[in-house]
């Protein structure tokens, strides 16, 4: 998992073989995975100026999904 500047996100990280993301939180500190992510949304979400905002508008709620 990679630690990220984020006010809303503690930590992500990306399989290119399953095309799944996983999200920690930092309020809650729960963690999800997300199916059938695309690299290159993974890749914006890194180099995005808010990665809560671009979560939000991205991800969340567009990929299937299940805590761990």
């Amino acid at each position: 998992m990679t630690r990220v500047q984020s006010s809303a996100i503690l930590q992500v990280s990306y399989d290119p073989d399953a095309h799944t993301l996983v999200a920690t939180f930092r309020d809650s500190g729960r963690t999800y995975v997300y199916a059938d992510v695309p690299e290159e949304v993974y890749d914006s979400l890194l180099f995005s100026d808010s990665l809560g905002a671009y979560f939000n508008a991205n991800i969340r709620d567009r990929f299937p999904y299940r805590e761990i």
